[in-house]
């Protein structure tokens, strides 16, 4: 099920609305029946108004004003669940989110221009299967591989820098991981694109590109920053404060290390690009993955969707008939039944 105007719940705000207004005007009438004298006798005096049918228009209207909006909100059954066959690469995304991709040598900073340049990129996949692996100084897999672009575009929008509490660039990790989560198919049909500034503090990149390499798996790296080094910022809020320091007081500068990319992207038959604030380079990478061998895999979607707001209309309208059919005078039955439970 899905609803084609889902803002349209708020309207529900409405019926508590009605609700403390209807209840301020009975007690409102009850306060004025009260000035003309003993309630009972009044009662007695219009024997025919039913205070109970008052309610039940009340609550006729409340149920067609519910009706109304969600008919408004549309909702919608998918009717036919199809398989539909699919040709495509895999391909995951290793992201860095150490701290050294605050660095602004890129803007508006190196983690959010390589999450800009991502969203492009997963707007341009057609039939591929993309997963998201995020890593500083350990690796965790963000989204699982699939090809519900929606959602990764989801996942990728939530990444920061504080996903991950272990600091460093584990990217050796992040290259084991990923292959792990291709499963055990075996063929030519899969990719890892690493996105960093190759400041990895770790040494086991290289063999495990060595490794990802000999089953048939490409690593494509994207280095992000200049090999000159800026400052790292610390921001409290939008503010900048200042920028990060050691342990002895000296401000700490990053600094691209192509060297290990280039190295990585080698070792994997892959390519090495690096981002620039006009061209994150995934452009080139792309070019690369539609060269891979595409794997055909199954997929099942829902091929169609089918209204149903007529339904919640003609209750609403319905509803709206009875109310407006449905007097506030009592009817002979009620009198008979009452006058003979009067006569016992």
């Amino acid at each position: 099920m899905q609803f084609e105007r889902i803002y349209f719940f708020y309207a529900f705000g409405i019926i508590p609305t009605l609700i403390v207004v209807f209840v301020l005007i009975q007690g409102w009438r009850k306060r004025a029946i009260k000035k003309y004298g003993d309630v009972f006798l009044i009662h007695k005096l219009i024997p025919n108004v039913s205070a109970a049918k008052r309610i039940w228009k009340f609550i006729l209207y409340t149920f067609a004003i519910g009706f109304l909006i969600i008919g408004i909100v549309n909702p919608q059954l998918g009717t036919k669940l199809e398989e539909v066959k699919r040709k495509g690469a895999d391909l995951m995304i290793c992201l860095d989110v150490s701290n050294s991709m605050k660095a602004e040598d890129l803007q508006p900073n190196r983690l959010e221009k390589a999450k800009q340049s991502l969203s492009k990129l997963i707007d341009k996949l057609e039939g591929d299967r993309i997963g998201i692996i995020v890593f500083a100084g350990q690796a965790y897999v963000q989204l699982p591989i699939t090809t519900d672009y929606a959602a990764a575009k989801l996942f990728l929008e939530s990444i920061n820098t504080d996903l991950i509490p272990a600091q460093g660039t584990d990217i050796g990790g992040a290259i084991n991981l990923a292959v792990e989560s291709f499963g055990k198919d075996e063929g030519k049909n899969k990719a890892i694109v690493i996105i960093t500034d190759g400041e990895d503090h770790e040494t086991e990149a290289v063999k495990a590109a060595e490794a990802a390499a000999e089953k048939g798996i490409a690593i494509n790296t994207i280095g992000m920053g200049s090999v000159e080094g800026v400052p790292i910022p610390v921001y409290r809020g939008t503010v900048r404060e200042g920028f990060k320091k050691d342990k002895e007081g000296n401000t700490v500068v990053t600094k691209l290390n192509e060297q290990t990319l280039q190295e990585i992207a080698s070792a994997a038959n892959g390519i090495y690009v690096r981002a620039t604030n006009s061209d994150a380079g995934l452009n080139n990478v792309l070019d690369a993955i539609n060269k891979l061998e595409k794997k055909q895999f199954d997929s099942k979607i829902y091929s169609d969707y089918e209204d149903t707001f007529q339904w919640y209309v003609s209750g609403a309208l319905l509803l709206l008939l009875i109310e407006t059919l449905l007097t506030e005078r009592k009817s002979k039955l009620y009198k008979r039944l009452n006058l003979f439970g009067n006569n016992e």
